[in-house]
């Protein structure tokens, strides 16, 4: 296994283990744990990506190419189990999701598809060159945002 994947493999066990941990305690809970879990994923190698598109941090193929990996590992992970109807904000301590999600549940499918097609374009890029991944976030994070817009609340 590559460094990248342990990594993943590891990230992902450990929500696993936490998951089935509380989800003896409390199913809608542990659901909603599970996807912020899920999200703070997103957001570490989405950092990371962002911090070489802006020049925060210095541009590195390997460290690029390795949260790209792990982004399309995590776009493309099945997560039904944790979008769970009664996990709306309000409902659920901690959650944000709208309850218009569960309605739209096909809108949020095609935006998924759009992330995994965006994740997979950054896995190209990110290993290239600085201009190809900087070319890469606006769709990357489009695709975040699209979601977050329709079936997120706001802070």
């Amino acid at each position: 296994m590559t460094r990248t994947a342990n990594i993943t493999a590891l990230s992902i066990g450990s929500v696993l283990i936490a998951t089935l941990a509380l989800a003896q305690s409390d199913p809608l809970a542990s659901a909603v744990a599970a996807r912020q879990a899920h999200m703070d994923l997103y957001a570490f190698n989405l950092g990371v990506l962002g911090g070489m598109a802006q020049g925060a941090l210095a541009y590195d193929a390997g460290a690029a190419t390795a949260a790209a990996d792990n982004l399309v590992a995590l776009a493309s992970i099945n997560q039904t189990t944790y979008w769970l109807p009664g996990t709306e904000s309000g409902a659920v301590e901690g959650s944000r999701a709208k309850a218009e999600l569960w309605s739209g549940i096909d809108d949020l499918m095609a935006k998924n598809a759009v992330l995994v097609a965006a994740a997979a374009a950054m896995q190209v890029a990110a290993g290239t060159d600085l201009v190809s991944l900087q070319a890469a976030m606006g769709p990357l994070g489009g695709a975040c945002g699209a979601c977050h817009m329709s079936y997120r609340v706001s802070n």
